[in-house]
């Protein structure tokens, strides 16, 4: 597939030591040439080399930048097209100067996430595999990282390579049923071997979908809110967990006005933790905005440490809160024992019932243990799976495994009752087409292009 040559800046805007100036397409290591000044032309040098000199406006004879070019020519580049990278000094002014000079000179901007899918078009990598270089790049733990390193290396891509190549041994086994029905026992020995080996698929499609929820909050955190009224220790309790002073803590109710969002890996476990304005009846403009921002966290979240002062009893704002996240995924934590017990506690566990419940005391550090592998216990059972293990965390793929399992079953149900081995062919078929899906075999022109339009610039 023939493609013209793109450019961009791929590092980070802004000042830094090193700024890089990425090119990819046939014209790349030409249009280094008219811009690049060195002991060698960089058509001569070779492939796979850094090399030193100088970046000159070719019109002018101006020296540009003192730089450093990579040179790695095509098939053994991430694009499989010739690539040459520009690093420079990371100034504003000059990585831009670079940068229209490779567009003045025959490159265009690249659209984003273009370098990763020519290598995705190129058969570089697959559509799963292009996907998890984005997951890699925004993963906020190492977990997160790992998993989408695994799918990178291509381990999912190898497992559902692995069914679709079952699922097509099954198909030809149907097709020698279809063209000789007259042999019965053809038909027999068909449908046996149809039946064994859809359900092995089936098994091998439920047991990566099983790894969608650990996985899925493997790569994008689970949202979990802190709530309780004004004062209880909500801003001191996430200082403790991310181990660092980002919420203001004084003694004064309500001084947390807004939502503060901070990602921390508890326990293997990566959270994305968010601090509420303390829920109350306020007639502060500016505190209200923050309840109202508070009762939308509340909504939205998959995890909700509620907490209560050891300090005080209950109240009615407390009751109101019960009532709100009963039906939730709570551990409830009575905060503040290092001070005189005010509260009922008795009270508070016939309320919760079987809901976790944690007493800690963020001023003396206590409790926090506890409730860290009470966070772990709750959605993983107590323990983070192998990290050799293949997880599936995209919300693409999952929706596609359960579609894919949805017309296993029905090929195995088809061929239980007796149905004509051509019908239950279309179902096979379609299982085939949805798990290409996942690593674009099969996926439509305007899904990949909406996939990569997520990307950054410059990847």
């Amino acid at each position: 597939m023939d493609f013209d040559t793109i450019t961009s800046i791929s590092t980070p805007m802004g000042e830094g030591a090193i700024g890089i100036v990425r090119l990819s397409g046939p014209q790349a290591i030409g249009i280094g040439d008219k811009l690049y000044k060195g002991k060698k032309k960089l058509s001569e040098v070779n492939t796979h080399t850094i090399n030193y000199g100088h970046i000159t406006d070719p019109e002018t004879n101006e020296i540009v930048e003192e730089v450093m070019i990579s040179v790695l020519r095509a098939p053994k580049t991430f694009t499989r097209e010739d690539i040459i990278e520009i690093n420079c000094h990371g100034g504003i002014l000059t990585i831009n100067r670079i940068l229209e000079l490779t567009m003045t000179y025959g490159a265009r901007m690249a659209e984003p996430g273009e370098y990763t899918k020519r290598a995705f078009l190129n058969g570089r990598i697959d559509l799963s595999q292009a996907e998890a270089v984005m997951d890699f790049i925004r993963s906020k733990t190492d977990r997160a990282s790992k998993i989408a390193m695994n799918q990178i290396e291509g381990r999912l891509s190898d497992l559902i390579k692995r069914q679709r190549q079952s699922i097509l041994e099954i198909l030809a086994q149907v097709e020698v049923n279809i063209d000789y029905p007259e042999y019965d026992d053809v038909e027999d020995a068909t449908t046996k071997f149809l039946l064994e080996q859809s359900k092995n698929i089936k098994e091998e499609i439920n047991r990566l979908f099983d790894t969608g929820a650990q996985g899925k909050i493997m790569r994008e955190g689970l949202s979990t809110v802190i709530v309780g009224r004004p004062n209880v220790g909500k801003s001191s309790m996430l200082n403790n967990l991310i181990q660092d002073n980002k919420a203001i803590v004084t003694e004064m109710a309500g001084t947390t006005r807004d939502v503060l969002e901070e990602y921390v890996n508890v326990r293997g476990v990566p959270l994305r933790l968010v601090d509420t304005a303390g829920i109350r009846d306020t007639e502060d403009i500016v505190e209200k905005i923050g309840v109202e921002r508070s009762r939308k966290a509340l909504s939205e979240a998959d995890l909700i440490l509620f907490v209560l002062n050891n300090n005080e009893p209950l109240t009615e704002d407390d009751q109101t809160l019960f009532e709100v996240i009963k039906n939730e995924d709570v551990i409830v934590i009575i905060n503040k024992t290092d001070l005189e017990q005010r509260l009922d506690v008795k009270e508070v566990k016939e309320m919760i019932g079987d809901i976790p419940l944690i007493q800690t005391s963020m001023l003396k550090q206590e409790g926090i243990d506890e409730l860290e592998l009470q966070i772990r216990d709750l959605f993983f059972g107590g323990e983070v799976q192998n990290q050799d293990m293949t997880y599936v965390s995209n919300s693409r793929h999952i929706s596609l495994l359960k579609q894919a399992r949805h017309s296993i079953q029905d090929a195995i149900d088809a061929a239980e009752s007796g149905v004509p081995m051509d019908m239950v062919q279309i179902d096979l078929t379609h299982t085939w087409e949805i798990l290409g899906e996942i690593i674009g075999e099969s996926a439509s022109d305007e899904l990949i292009d909406q996939l990569f339009s997520q990307f950054c610039l410059g990847k």
